[in-house]
C-alpha cells in the first residue's frame, strides 16, 4: 500500500482499506454482510411490494412505512456492493467523485430515513390523541407533499457538501482506512483549510438529525401525556402498543450511530476494526431488522406477510 502514498499532489482516485488489520478475514467477514445485505434487500422490497398492492393498507402508517423500507434500501445500497467488491474482489480503488456520490446519497438517505421516523412519531399522536379525525388529518395528499419535503430536507442540506469537497486539494494521502466514503472522513486528507466543512456538517447534525429526536421525543412525551389519561388498562395498554415497533425501530436507526461516535469520539484504546465494523454494524442493522420488526409486532402486515409467501395456508 505505501506505493499509493503520494505528496504534493491533487488525488483524484482513492484506496479503501476495508477493515484494516484484519485484511485475511475479509472473505469470513464478507458471509453476514451478504447475508444482511440480502435481508433488508428482500424484506424491504416485500414490505413495500405487500403495502403497495393491498388496498387494506393504504393507510398512513403504513404508506410511511412503505417511504421507510425504500429509504432502507438505499440506504443499504450506498456502501455494501462496494464493501462487498473490496472483501472478495480487492476491489479498493474509487474515483474522488465516486467517493463524493457515495457519500452524498448515504448521508442524504440518514436524514431521509430521520425526517420519516419523525414523521412517523408525529403519526402515532395523531392516531392516538385525534382517532376520530386521523384520516381527515393525514389524507393522501399531505402524506405525498411531507414525503417530498422530507426528501427535499435532506438533498438541500447535503447538496453544499459537494462543492466544500471539491474545493479542496488531496494532497495529504489517498488511503482511506474504511469500507465507504463519508464526508468529514475524505475531506481530513485534504492540505486546505477544512473548518467551514466542519462547521457545516455540525450545522447539518443539529438541524437535522438531533433537532428530529428531540422532536421525536417531544412526540412520545406528548403521547404518554394523553396515553396516561386513558381511564381504563386495556385502552392504555392498546394505545402503547400501536407504538411499540417504531420505538424499537427508533432506538435501532440512533442506537448504533450514537453508540459509533461515542466510541470514536471516547474509545481511543479501541482498535481501529472494530470502529469501521460498528460503523457498518449500525449501516445494515436498520434496515436489515426494520421489515422483521413491523412483519412481527404488526398483525395487518403479519397476516399479508403469510397471505403472499404461503397462500394455500390462508
Amino acid at each position: 500500500m505505501a506505493s499509493f502514498n503520494h505528496t504534493g499532489v491533487n488525488h483524484v482516485v482513492f484506496y479503501l482499506l476495508g477493515i484494516p488489520g484484519r485484511e485475511d478475514l475479509h472473505i469470513w467477514i464478507s458471509i453476514p454482510f451478504l447475508i444482511s445485505y440480502i435481508f433488508a434487500l428482500l424484506g424491504n422490497g416485500l414490505l413495500i411490494f405487500i403495502i403497495l398492492i393491498k388496498s387494506s393498507l393504504h393507510e398512513p402508517m403504513y404508506l410511511f412505512l412503505c417511504m421507510l423500507a425504500g429509504v432502507d434500501i438505499v440506504f443499504a445500497t450506498t456502501t455494501e456492493p462496494k464493501a462487498l467488491a473490496i472483501f472478495w474482489c480487492n476491489s479498493r480503488k474509487i474515483s474522488l467523485n465516486s467517493c463524493i456520490a457515495q457519500l452524498y446519497f448515504q448521508h442524504s438517505s440518514f436524514i431521509t430515513e430521520s425526517g420519516i421516523l419523525l414523521i412517523m412519531a408525529f403519526d402515532r399522536y395523531i392516531a392516538i390523541c385525534y382517532p376520530l379525525r386521523y384520516t381527515m388529518i393525514l389524507t393522501h395528499s399531505l402524506i405525498g407533499k411531507i414525503g417530498v419535503a422530507v426528501f427535499l430536507r435532506a438533498h438541500c442540506t447535503i447538496f453544499p457538501m459537494i462543492f466544500l469537497l471539491k474545493r479542496l486539494t488531496f494532497c495529504r494521502n489517498n488511503i482511506l482506512p474504511h469500507t465507504f466514503c463519508e464526508h468529514i472522513g475524505l475531506a481530513k486528507y485534504a492540505c486546505d483549510d477544512i473548518r467551514v466543512n466542519i462547521w457545516y456538517g455540525f450545522f447539518v447534525l443539529m438541524s437535522t438529525v438531533i433537532l428530529d429526536i428531540v422532536l421525536i421525543f417531544v412526540s412520545y412525551a406528548l403521547i404518554l401525556h394523553a396515553v396516561f389519561l386513558f381511564p381504563s388498562r386495556d385502552a392504555r395498554h392498546k394505545a402503547l402498543n400501536t407504538c411499540g415497533s417504531h420505538v424499537c425501530v427508533i432506538i435501532l436507526f440512533y442506537g448504533p450511530g450514537i453508540f459509533s461516535v461515542l466510541t470514536q469520539r471516547f474509545g481511543h484504546h479501541i482498535p481501529l476494526h472494530v470502529h469501521i465494523l460498528l460503523a457498518n454494524v449500525s449501516m445494515l442493522a436498520p434496515p436489515m431488522l426494520n421489515p422483521i420488526i413491523y412483519g412481527v409486532k404488526t398483525k395487518q402486515i403479519r397476516d399479508q406477510v403469510i397471505y403472499v409467501l404461503f397462500p394455500k395456508q390462508k
